[in-house]
């Protein structure tokens, strides 16, 4: 019966109920090529939300990591390209290590001067990306400029297959990267002493201080965390993509919260997980790879976007004040 009553239960039945109905409008959805491309689109949203559903576990927010994650993909591909470096671990850890650095500094306001996550992370984030296209340059990487190793890393399948028209299509090789980093998530989030602090943290920051939760690092902790994650996330952006635009994933957040919020995180912290948010996370890239698949207007997808946060925001925020009665 306790199965039955968990959200991520509830979601999967909703996620497996519009996937029916969008397949019964549109058959074309059920294609294995839009399926390998709904799974591809999942990966850089679900890495980012998983970043996010740690920091809004914790009581917080985060607007910025849109922000770390163009820095550190147009810091490390440039980097490369000066230096001639011919490799893709390191790289890798570099951007990760950009992001983790800049999450750091939303921690230290938040926590130094006891900022509202929401005011910091949006000024932290306009600063990077205006010292990033202000310092660095504008001008977008293109394929012929790209490291070649990141290219052919990012181009991996683990299914090859041709079409009836004859062209090539694949499942990639990043989304055991993306599940990957899903399930030390997970593991790390529901069976270690540092992910019950985060837990506690949410649910009642002075009870968790008491009884001896060190609040300040686990603060420092879920921002860098997320911090790292959207580093880590843009450079495997720019390899999939094969270029690299300082302008890119502007308005993406607004996508990953509501992600977060839909696969049924609260917004008052203290709840959430991380088979929630990949639940949430396909919801999300299916209902608007549907609305492109019906040819329906970008314009029109953003009021879906906006809808979908109202409408989860409310449910959940219904959920948690129920359950506090």
């Amino acid at each position: 019966m306790t199965l039955f009553r968990r959200s991520e239960f509830i979601i999967a039945c909703i996620l497996f109920a519009a996937m029916i109905i969008i397949g019964l409008i549109n058959p074309a959805f059920w294609s294995l090529d839009n399926l390998f491309g709904l799974l591809r689109s999942n990966v850089i949203i679900g890495i980012m939300a998983l970043g996010v559903l740690v920091v809004m576990i914790s009581g917080g927010i985060d607007v910025s990591f849109t922000a770390f994650a163009a820095a550190a993909m147009y810091l490390t591909i440039k980097l490369m390209i000066y230096i001639g470096y011919e490799g893709v671990f390191l790289p890798f850890v570099a951007a990760t290590l950009i992001g983790l650095f800049l999450g750091a500094f939303n921690a230290f306001f938040i926590h130094t001067f006891r900022m509202i996550p929401l005011i910091v992370t949006l000024g932290t984030g306009s600063v990077v990306r205006g010292l990033l296209l202000g310092l660095v340059g504008t001008s977008v990487i293109n394929i012929d400029k790209m490291p070649q190793q990141l290219i052919a890393f990012a181009k991996t399948d683990l299914v090859s297959l041709t079409s009836a028209t004859g062209t090539n299509f694949g499942l990639t090789a990043m989304i055991l990267i993306y599940l990957g980093l899903a399930l030390a998530t997970h593991l790390f989030l529901r069976h270690t002493m540092a992910g019950r602090s985060i837990f506690a943290l949410g649910g009642a920051p002075e009870a968790a201080s008491r009884v001896g939760f060190n609040t300040r690092r686990t603060l420092f902790f879920v921002y860098c965390f997320a911090g790292a994650l959207a580093g880590f996330a843009g450079l495997l952006h720019g390899s999939m993509i094969w270029l690299a635009n300082p302008r890119d994933f502007a308005g993406l957040e607004l996508d990953v919260i509501a992600a977060v919020v839909l696969g049924g995180a609260s917004i008052f912290g203290g709840r959430g997980s991380v088979i929630g948010t990949l639940l949430g996370v396909f919801m999300l890239v299916m209902v608007k790879n549907s609305l492109i698949i019906m040819k329906v207007d970008t314009t029109w997808q953003r009021v879906v976007v906006g809808l979908i946060i109202i409408v989860a925001t409310a449910l959940t925020a219904w959920r948690d004040r129920k359950k506090l009665v």
